[in-house]
């Protein structure tokens, strides 16, 4: 069992050039350049994806492909906040090949009311052939946060993924535990909200068009006082209890606490109704719609894959408790022992592993040294 063990990177095996901080000041995600590669799903009526790459600097990517999918209602820039690092450029110094995934729960689309099962049967699959495709690699390592690991867990255990050979999965996994506030709130909201509402949207914060949307914002307005960033208020409200929810405010610089501002939109009710079934059930659920690829029971059978997981997650976090990380590590433990690793993050909570200040010290590295082990 790895639970309490840091891995730390091997100074001599890293490139100084290669590993150079930017200067004091500048921000990587501005100086960031990104292609946006536009690829379509295979459903009956196929929707239009994209990945936004990363182009190679003055690093070779020799270390192939890694794609990184972030949760719900965010956008692929949700990994590139105005930080002096960024997981992005983290990586590409050390030689990969940088894929980020919008894929259909992004707000740079169109609101759409969807499940977890939708995104692990059309989505995933769908950009790791364009990556592969792209690259003429074989196989890919992926780095997945909130929900976009919940549903490429589903995806890769119900054998969907079998080109992906390493996942680092941030907060949840298979096994989403709620704190005992969040427990009883997200069903209450689900049957209150919801029944009026096919979204909820942390822009509310900024404009709320029509009553339901001004009654919600009164809701947050009410109950959160913690800062006076409006759309950090409603992100905690939609997304948890604690206050705030996402991150620790002591995390953030001011610039990235401001940036959030524009970073969380529409998030549909179908979603939650999904991680409240999931939550009473202790575990990952299927809505039943794919019963010829995604099993009713995830558990049934074995994963369907040989590939290695690093579980991370903040042992402060207020969205998904670490308790159910260690019950995905403990559940994959079992059937090779010693293979998997998990790791909890001290003084992190759910979002800020990616854009807290100090997230390239104190992450990055455990998160780069998992993915070099293969």
């Amino acid at each position: 069992m790895r639970r309490s063990q840091r891995r730390r990177l091997d100074p001599a095996r890293l490139d100084g050039a290669a590993f150079a901080t930017p200067a004091p000041g500048q921000s990587v995600s501005r100086q960031a350049r990104f292609e946006t590669v536009p690829f379509h799903t295979t459903e009956d009526e196929p929707r239009e994806l994209n990945l936004k790459h990363l182009l190679p600097g003055s690093t070779v990517p020799g270390e192939g492909p890694v794609l990184l999918i972030g949760g719900t209602s965010v956008r692929a820039d949700i990994f590139s906040p105005p930080t002096e690092d960024t997981l992005p450029e983290f990586l590409a110094r050390a030689g990969y090949d940088v894929w980020i995934l919008n894929w259909r729960a992004s707000i740079d689309f169109a609101p759409s009311e969807y499940h977890l099962d939708d995104a692990a049967v059309y989505d995933h699959p769908a950009a790791v052939r364009t990556v592969l495709e792209r690259t003429g690699a074989e196989t890919l390592k992926a780095v997945v946060h909130c929900q976009g690991s919940t549903s490429f867990m589903m995806s890769i255990v119900s054998g969907l993924l079998p080109e992906v050979t390493t996942v680092v999965s941030n907060s949840v996994a298979l096994h989403p535990q709620l704190t005992s506030l969040s427990f009883l709130k997200l069903p209450l909201a689900v049957a209150t909200f919801g029944k009026v509402m096919p979204y909820f949207n942390p822009q509310w914060g900024l404009h709320a068009p029509g009553f339901w949307p001004k009654v919600f914002d009164w809701a947050v307005r009410a109950t959160h006082h913690e800062c006076n960033n409006a759309v950090c208020k409603h992100s905690s409200f939609t997304y948890g209890s604690a206050f705030p929810t996402l991150w620790s405010h002591e995390n953030l610089d001011e610039a990235t606490h401001e940036w959030i501002k524009g970073e969380f939109g529409f998030v549909p009710v179908t979603f939650f109704a999904q991680m409240a079934e999931c939550a009473a059930a202790g575990h990952l659920v299927t809505m039943g719609n794919y019963p010829d690829v995604l099993p009713s029971d995830l558990f049934a059978q074995e994963p369907q894959t040989d590939a290695r997981f690093a579980f991370m997650t903040g042992d402060q976090n207020n969205t998904f408790l670490p308790s159910g990380m260690a019950k995905t590590f403990d559940y994959f433990e079992r059937i090779a022992p010693g293979r998997h690793v998990f790791q909890q993050m001290h003084g992190y909570g759910h979002l800020d592993v990616f854009l807290g200040r100090h997230a390239a010290r104190d992450v990055f590295p455990f998160i780069l040294d998992e993915l070099n082990r293969g």
